[in-house]
């Protein structure tokens, strides 16, 4: 997760540069539940309306919890599917909040009207988030339902009333770009505490001219109009947050554009990014699925690195014998093309991965979803995949 409020303050008021502690343990994103009410296009976790087999029960997952806050893991974002399907998943997240860790919940929304709002709110989640993917019949859309936006801005709001922390949470494609200004400012007329862009992962981009790819100016001027919201809503009342996901390229664009801004403000900045480190998965970011299976990331479902039912999440979390955590744990990382060769690895860090392995089937080949230009990363000459 690329915090873009946060790295805007360091421009406006900076503060110093301290040595790095990473978390002991890593966040761990967990997919309670397959089963979900909607069938949206862009699923990861390809879910549907309907039972999946050989699911962690209670007891199971009671067990999991307390080796992960044995291991330091400090935050638990509970997922689906829909994970409000799942009929003991407020028990899960008291249990979870009685123990200590940072509770998340990532929610379609639809299922959320007043009266369960107040069970939400008296669970005390950190934090919900709430996906929408474009105003009225455009969320509708990608969701397959008609009235999906309405029922997911009810949830909003209810939550809203009982001083739940709120955010949106949008993926953009090319089909849905055109909302993001409105959902910006539904944001700003809702008070939402945070707005979560994610990028699609695109795949076979790689060989396309960056310059004039329709997928990297839709990206490039989304990225502007998001670090020009940031920098505005930091400036006024209140305390709304701006992260993007799934591109750590962020992290580099930022550098570009404050240099024809605050030029003064770049050498402190790309110093803060560096510290962040750029992409984490396999490292401080992780993924239990319905099964136990654990994964890099929740983008990573077709690699297993162990199941919980047959080892504790640390050991296996902590098994570099699997090639792949191998590589993504070291430090620095080995990877080629591009992303090898560009002057600010040390932002990014190779960025994703998993759209590197998805396109070429080697997980260390270059990203082809970065949308800067060779001389944005210091190349001279286009390197194809």
């Amino acid at each position: 997760m690329f915090r873009i409020s946060q790295y805007l303050r360091e421009i406006t008021n900076p503060t110093p540069i301290t040595p790095y502690r990473g978390p002991k343990g890593p966040v761990v994103i967990w997919n309670l539940i397959r089963r979900c009410n909607l069938t949206c296009l862009h699923c990861y976790s390809i879910s549907t309306d309907k039972e999946f087999a050989g699911e962690l029960s209670r007891e199971e997952v009671s067990t999991v919890m307390k080796d992960l806050k044995a291991y330091g893991v400090p935050v638990l974002i509970l997922s689906g599917g829909e994970p409000l399907l799942r009929p003991d998943i407020l028990d899960i997240a008291n249990e979870a909040r009685d123990m200590g860790f940072y509770v998340g919940l990532s929610t379609n929304g639809t299922l959320i009207d007043a009266p369960l709002a107040k069970k939400i709110a008296a669970v005390g989640f950190n934090y919900v988030g709430i996906s929408l993917d474009g105003i009225g019949k455009t969320h509708d859309l990608f969701r397959r339902k008609e009235g999906a936006f309405d029922l997911s801005l009810a949830a909003v709001r209810h939550l809203q009333a009982l001083d739940v922390k709120v955010g949106l949470r949008y993926t953009m494609t090319q089909d849905n770009a055109h909302d993001l200004p409105n959902l910006i400012t539904l944001c700003e007329q809702e008070n939402v505490d945070k707005f979560y862009f994610s990028h699609l992962n695109y795949a076979g981009r790689g060989k396309k001219n960056r310059d004039t790819d329709a997928h990297f100016r839709t990206t490039r001027d989304a990225m502007d109009l998001l670090f020009d919201t940031a920098l505005r809503w930091n400036a006024e009342p209140g305390h709304k947050e701006i992260v993007t996901g799934n591109n750590d390229a962020d992290g580099v664009y930022l550098l570009h554009w404050a240099q024809k801004r605050f030029p003064e403000s770049v050498p402190h900045l790309r110093a803060k990014l560096e510290q962040w480190g750029g992409n984490s998965s396999g490292v401080n970011i992780s993924n239990i699925d319905n099964r136990g299976d654990v994964h890099p990331d929740t983008m990573w479902w077709h690699h297993k690195l162990g199941n919980v039912r047959q080892r504790p999440f640390s050991q296996i979390w902590s098994d570099t014998t699997d090639p792949l955590m191998a590589g993504l744990k070291a430090s620095p990382r080995t990877v080629g093309g591009r992303c090898g060769e560009c002057a600010y690895f040390a932002v990014c860090n190779g960025n994703t991965r998993v759209r590197a392995h998805q396109t070429t089937g080697d997980a260390w080949s270059e990203d082809p979803g970065c949308y800067l230009t060779d001389a944005e990363i210091g190349l001279k000459t286009e390197v194809t995949a």
